[in-house]
């Protein structure tokens, strides 16, 4: 790709999620959306493969679906209210409809389907951004209308994402999938907790992309798409190795990792306003997701393929530019949790 079409690519989706980000009007909070949405399908359709299209057109439907539906809510809303502001939503019917754009937006449960098939489809970079940057502005709007929506219908979505995102990701093979599944687990941990307390969604939000950063970035230094492929990376890059284990179980939630940082909060607050129950779901889901993140991590240091003893572990590689980034995603997104009294004093 030319460097001065990735580089209008590249400012229209930060001018996109800008708008929305910014933006106090439902048009120009929708706009910043389409924008973000038409600028990745380039970046998603890059590799000019069958794979590549068909994951740009399921993604093109979903959202464009998406947005009819919000658009839907909002002329509503305007018709009621009589304005155009964000964070007015008075009436039950635009804000279930607004929630169930977003829910399609963010991949939460049961709109999950294409978040696999759309990442599977397009290079780990392409995923990456998918997974990551075009989840920041439609949870910015759920941030804004976050005391609009609808506590049993936030649940329903939450409990169905990290459930069904843990069940999806058990018998799979592909790590891009496996990232996907992943993501809606997340999605459904920081919905989850928006109505009771927003600012824990943004605490969530950050540690998760950080993480999912450093995971796809890892992979793509490594040329790693699947399981299998992890057994012979040992020999290849050690550090990398030992990169993607501590990223994995960070993502999977144990101490003292920084992904556990979240998930205690997220905990902790749920049960302080007795959800019991929905706390209880949301642990044991947590479980399945650590599952497979286990799988990968047995895959990657237990089952080396064997070598002769002349071979050497290559710990150090020719510095590029993009091995600069990966210290430091690497520590944020493994050693935050000693921080995690400052999250709590400002909460």
């Amino acid at each position: 790709m030319s460097p001065y079409i990735l580089t209008v690519i590249i400012l229209s989706m930060l001018l996109g999620t800008s708008l929305t980000l910014i933006s106090n009007h439902w048009f120009l909070a929708w706009m910043g959306l389409e924008i973000n949405t038409l600028a990745i399908i380039p970046l998603m359709t890059h590799s000019n493969n069958m794979r590549s299209t068909e994951s740009a057109i399921k993604y093109f439907l979903m959202q464009a679906s998406a947005s009819m539906l919000m658009l839907l809510a909002v002329v509503h809303n305007a018709w009621t209210n009589n304005q155009w502001t964000i964070m007015q939503l008075s009436d039950q019917w635009p804000s279930t409809l607004l929630t169930t754009s977003l829910a399609m937006k963010l991949g939460l449960a049961p709109f999950h389907f294409w978040v696999p098939e759309a990442t599977q489809g397009i290079p780990l970079l392409s995923g990456m951004l998918l997974l990551t940057w075009q989840k920041i502005a439609p949870m910015s709007i759920m941030y804004q209308v976050s005391s609009s929506l609808n506590m049993e219908m936030i649940i329903t979505l939450a409990i169905s994402s990290a459930l069904l995102g843990g069940w999806g990701g058990l018998n799979q093979t592909h790590l891009r999938k496996i990232l996907a599944y992943s993501s809606i687990s997340h999605m459904g941990w920081m919905t989850i907790i928006i109505v009771i307390n927003p600012t824990m969604t943004l605490i969530n939000l950050f540690i998760y992309i950080i993480t999912t950063l450093t995971m796809f970035i890892t992979l793509n230094l490594s040329s790693t798409t699947k399981i299998k492929s992890l057994a012979s990376l040992w020999h290849k890059s050690a550090p990398m190795t030992i990169i993607i284990m501590l990223t994995l179980l960070s993502l999977g939630g144990l101490p003292p990792l920084t992904g556990f940082l979240p998930k205690w909060l997220i905990l902790q607050e749920l049960i302080y306003n007795n959800n019991i129950f929905t706390a209880t779901f949301m642990a044991l889901s947590a479980l399945l997701n650590l599952f497979f993140y286990m799988r990968i991590i047995y895959a990657s240091s237990l089952t080396m393929f064997p070598a002769i003893n002349s071979s050497k572990f290559h710990w150090f590689h020719k510095p590029m530019k993009s091995h600069i980034i990966i210290p430091t995603l690497t520590i944020i997104s493994s050693l935050l949790l000693p921080l995690s009294p400052l999250f709590i004093l400002f909460n």
